[in-house]
């Protein structure tokens, strides 16, 4: 199973053929799910004792398997976070696990993180951070967040030189799940501040829950967001910052979706305030068209995460004790691949002016779609976008309308487009991540909802 032998010929061109055969996709299909009883009755028994042809395993995955899965690439697909990753980012993901590097340490992956931390720097310098600014790629911003927060935490102990029976975070009303999750992990508490009349996390807000809570002394962080998944809001960074400077609170942004528009020039003021965080995530799986899984973590001073997130064991002590810099030392991981090679293959090939010119492309077509809503009789535009999420009702439906109605778009492969919730109503909720997205798909869909 590890010589390249014949065997092995024969599944690399199967595979590549394949891989070949999907980049070359256009349009790239939405497909959909499956029951569980159909894929039984058309997959059945996938893995045997004796093992099966490549080709027969690979044309099963192209036939069955991978049609029950919907394209997170496709232009239609415009619900959750979608993804539209760089043909070079896909390709290079290839390299990627064909090379089998281990990007836990400099020592493994000293070429490898060398490049990642390049990427990391592009991200840096476009949110303003100082010199000496850094971090790692993770898995998500789940686990990004998380990541931040722990070295919050640790560092207002260390700092205070005590710990109170609780540690609390202030967040927003608007927060991602993420956040709670990680709070739940690390047994803190949250202090949510009512957002403001534009229904964002604001300094007045902030500064007036501080002054008013009866121990402030326990609060080891702010969390703002740079771009709601719900509605693509982007919080009082400035004022935020401001607030947590005068209380010596961590800051740290949210942007695992909204801060790629960090790089586009016409966005870039509604950031300000994000220089000052001492951390912040963004995904580049989501709006900087790297393939699945990639979040770029970043703190203002690298060490305080390192002396709270490396490992000590014997078998570690080769990799520690010098000036290299080692991924692990600044999240919770310790085995990684090296996820963050496909955006830096791209950036290095496409360059950063080609990035800033498609996340302007789909800032566009989400204006567009919010004008071509607006101009439609039969829907309202519920807020103008800051992004790319666009909310808009059908005035008169119920829930059940919308259940019908986005399961009817995504059977006919016109969209998936899945309903939200805006403020307690069941509202249509659309993303435009996809710099490609003709502009003639909102009439298309709107013309469902008729």
């Amino acid at each position: 199973m590890h010589t390249f032998d014949d065997l092995t010929q024969r599944i690399a061109t199967a595979c590549l053929d394949y891989a070949i055969e999907r980049l070359r996709m256009d349009p790239v299909t939405l497909d959909g799910p499956l029951s569980l009883a159909a894929l039984r009755e058309r997959a059945g028994t996938t893995i045997t004792r004796e093992g099966r042809e490549p080709e027969d395993v690979v044309r099963e995955f192209v036939d069955i398997l991978a049609p029950a899965c919907i394209s997170t690439d496709s232009t239609r697909f415009i619900s959750f976070i979608p993804a539209a990753p760089t043909k070079a980012a896909l390709l290079f993901d290839l390299v990627v696990g064909a090379s089998s590097v281990c990007g836990t340490s400099w020592l493994e992956g000293a070429g490898a993180v060398y490049a990642e931390n390049q990427a990391l720097q592009v991200l840096a310098d476009a949110a303003g951070f100082p010199a000496g600014a850094g971090g790692c790629f993770v898995s998500g911003g789940s686990i990004g967040n998380l990541s931040a927060l722990a070295v919050a935490r640790d560092s207002a102990a260390a700092a205070r030189g005590s710990r109170p029976a609780r540690w609390r975070v202030a967040v927003g009303e608007q927060a991602h799940s993420s956040i709670a999750s990680a709070l739940r992990l690390l047994d803190v508490d949250a202090l949510v501040v009512p957002s403001d009349d534009q229904d964002r996390l604001a300094g007045p807000a902030l500064r007036e829950a501080l002054a008013a809570d009866a121990d402030p002394s326990s609060i080891c962080a702010v969390v703002a967001t740079s771009g709601t998944t719900n509605a693509g809001i982007i919080d009082d960074l400035a004022g935020i910052a401001a607030a947590t400077r005068e209380a010596g609170i961590w800051f740290h942004v949210d942007g695992a979706y909204g801060a790629a528009a960090l790089l586009a020039p016409s966005a870039r003021a509604r950031f300000a305030g994000i220089e000052d965080a001492d951390s912040f995530v963004v995904d580049p799986h989501k709006w900087l068209f790297a393939p699945f899984d990639s979040c770029a973590l970043l703190y203002r001073e690298p060490a305080r995460a390192k002396a709270v997130h490396a490992q000590e064991a014997s078998y570690l002590d080769a990799i520690h004790g010098g000036d290299d810099w080692n991924p692990a030392d600044y999240a919770f991981h310790l085995t990684r691949r090296t996820r963050g090679l496909p955006l830096w293959f791209s950036l290095a090939v496409h360059g950063i002016d080609a990035y800033s010119d498609a996340i302007e492309r789909t800032l566009a077509i989400a204006r567009h779609a919010a004008a071509r809503i607006d101009a439609a009789p039969h829907v309202e535009l519920l807020r103008d976008p800051e992004l790319t999420v666009v909310l808009f009702r059908r005035p008169g439906w119920t829930e059940a309308d919308y259940t019908s109605w986005s399961d009817g778009v995504l059977r006919e492969q016109v969209a998936l487009c899945l309903p939200t919730r805006w403020k307690g109503e069941m509202v249509a909720r659309a993303v435009f991540l996809h710099p490609e997205c003709p502009e003639s798909f909102i009439d298309e869909l709107l013309a469902t909802m008729a």
